[in-house]
């Protein structure tokens, strides 16, 4: 019951800036597409779209730039109707509420500069108050691959443009799920920040204290070139805070500790294909070298249950006070309840909840101590338009089992594809950990999306390879290529561990080096020594290892002559810090190259 997908250019970001750089491809041959792909809007997706010719404007304006010169360079994408674009009304879902601004919003506006052109504003529940794309007078947004079924809200709209290749990304805001859900919906990446990295001046609060502008993409790659521009310290917005390093890189490591809930507590309501579906993702978690562990919910749960109770609901309600109070009418029904609901609360409910919040986070923050992230269900089941409709606080509520506790405590998440239901519609799982881990849960989503191999969005493209956008964030952490004694299991591996130290990756060097078996010990070492005139060099077999910065000082001081540590050049390329061995030191040395490695020679002993 899949629509057909609208015929336009790949606008997957790394491919269209490939075409633009070899000029297959101009920003006006794409906006000219997408004028034609959107002169219809039969789901619902758009609330406002730029004229063609304001359109045709930006094109031009690019075009004056070189390809290279821009980072978002003629990158087309949609903007979630709560938050402003300069010039363009902003309605948040209501009609009665418009206001034209005169500036962008902070992210917008960064975007904007690094060469991406806006393309409209997109459909949402009304005042991002709901999980599920039908609470809008613009209409019930349509799911892409049945328009039966939801497309998950708030930011419904942003997410459907996405998955139907109009754009190349789009901006939501994801208070209780609301970037994560219609990224499972449709098929998408939704990455949900750490709050505060984005500034959310110019975006309508709907829970300020929790709010955070979320990034829908066809691939988590692409997700982190926007996460790369929209990152940026806002001064005058009170709730940001500076990028802090993220540390252990899991995303980038051969293992990794995960967690997932007891199956007792994991919901599906009914669903037996997504149960079926979430099962055989953590299969697929373990199978990229995670080590699961089961953890205990119930602290989870009880956070996301306090999200419509105390200060939050009221939140909602301060937001738009004095339009509601004065014109209710004009809010949509069911948003209208909630919002009310938020007047109720006293002073004295809302310190309480707020006390049994951070209770709440030190337990949560407790259980996933010892893990990297948590995987889980990005909702337990989907919903047919009609089913929301006949029910639609309790359904809503139940969307977001998975999603509402992650703002509240602060965490940072990334949703990815993880497979599809007999029936065709998309299956999504959530990846979250504390927060500022945004990069290396971006780095997991691009393993995960390259080892399952589903097609983009409602697209039907295929995944494309690509080289890895840089990392804006410092990691806080150094690596270590180790070849002898450092190894898992061998006598010295205590001085990493003790450090914090990680196993990265097993792997080799370059064909460059000599390799040897020191004179001396105990213990037995050896000497990695790049290969001189007339001597014929070979890969050894090391492993890399990442520890915080910090303790690198302590550990390199504890390595005795003839050994140091400099620069290590690994099989794909890249340079490392580890081991070498003075030239010196192989007087009285065995020579073990033809070994490949320090456990081969070990073995013979």
């Amino acid at each position: 019951m899949s629509q057909a997908p609208v015929r336009l250019p790949s606008l997957h970001i790394g491919s269209l800036l490939a075409r633009y750089r070899e000029r297959s491809l101009t920003p006006t041959k794409v906006i000219e597409a997408i004028i034609a792909a959107t002169e219809d809007d039969p789901g619902h997706v758009w609330i406002h779209r730029l004229p063609a010719d304001a359109l045709r404007a930006h094109a031009r304006a690019i075009e004056a730039r070189e390809p290279g010169e821009l980072p978002l360079y003629g990158v087309p994408f949609a903007i979630k109707d709560n938050i402003d674009l300069a010039g363009v009304p902003t309605t948040a879902g209501c009609p009665d509420f418009a206001h034209t601004p005169e500036t962008s919003a902070f992210v917008v506006q960064r975007l904007i500069d690094a060469g991406a052109i806006p393309i409209g504003k997109t459909n949402l529940d009304q005042f991002a108050t709901g999980l599920n794309g039908t609470r809008s007078p613009y209409g019930a947004c349509r799911n892409p691959f049945d328009p039966e079924y939801i497309s998950g809200g708030s930011s419904s709209g942003s997410a459907v443009a996405v998955a139907q290749g109009l754009v190349s990304f789009s901006l939501g805001t994801d208070t209780a799920g609301s970037g994560r859900v219609p990224a499972a919906f449709n098929n998408l990446v939704g990455l949900k920040p750490t709050g505060g990295l984005f500034s959310t001046r110019g975006v309508l609060p709907a829970c300020r204290s929790l709010d955070t502008v979320s990034i829908f993409a066809l691939t988590a790659q692409d997700a982190q070139r926007v996460f790369n521009i929209a990152l940026g310290f806002d001064e005058q917005d009170g709730y940001a805070r500076e990028a802090e390093p993220h540390g252990f890189d899991f995303g980038q490591s051969s293992s990794f500790r995960f967690g997932v809930p007891r199956a007792d507590q994991l919901k599906f309501f009914g669903d037996a294909a997504y149960q079926t579906l979430f099962d055989e993702a953590v299969a697929h978690c373990e199978a990229l070298g995670g080590e699961k562990t089961e953890i205990d919910f119930a602290p989870f749960l009880e956070a996301a249950s306090l999200l419509y109770d105390g200060p939050w609901v009221a939140e909602r309600y301060l937001a738009i006070r004095d339009f509601i109070d004065r014109q209710p009418d004009s809010v949509f029904p069911v948003t209208r309840q909630i919002t009310l609901g938020g007047a109720k609360p006293s002073a004295a409910d809302g310190f309480t909840a707020l006390y049994r919040l951070h209770e709440l986070k030190h337990i949560a923050d407790k259980t996933i101590k010892d893990l990297d992230c948590v995987l889980t269900p990005t909702a337990g089941t989907v919903y047919t338009i009609k089913q929301i409709e006949a029910d639609p606080i309790a359904l809503n509520s139940a969307l977001g089992t998975y999603t509402n506790f992650m703002n509240l405590l602060d965490y940072s998440a990334i949703a990815v594809p993880a497979g599809f239901r007999p029936d065709g519609l998309p299956f999504g799982v959530t990846f979250f950990a504390q927060s500022h881990r945004d990069v290396p849960l971006m780095h997991l989503g691009a393993r995960w999306q390259r080892a399952l191999n589903l097609p983009l969005g409602a697209t039907g493209e295929a995944l494309a390879d690509e080289e890895p956008p840089a990392v804006p964030i410092p990691s806080g952490q150094v690596r270590v290529a180790v070849c002898g004694a450092h190894l898992e299991g061998m006598p010295l591996n205590p001085q990493l561990i003790e450090r914090g130290a990680r196993l990265i990756a097993r792997t080799q060097t370059a064909p460059v080096y000599r390799f040897y078996a020191l004179a001396g010990g105990p213990p037995k070492r050896p000497g990695l020594i790049q290969a001189g005139p007339g001597q014929t060099g070979a890969a050894i077999d090391v492993e890399v290892w990442e520890m915080p910065l910090q303790h690198f000082g302590s550990f390199v001081a504890k390595i005795p002559p003839p050994l140091g540590i400099g620069k290590t050049l690994l099989a794909d390329g890249s340079l490392v810090p580890g081991f070498i061995c003075e030239a010196s030191g192989i007087e009285g040395a065995t020579d073990i190259t033809h070994f490949g490695g320090w456990r081969e020679y070990i073995r013979t002993l």
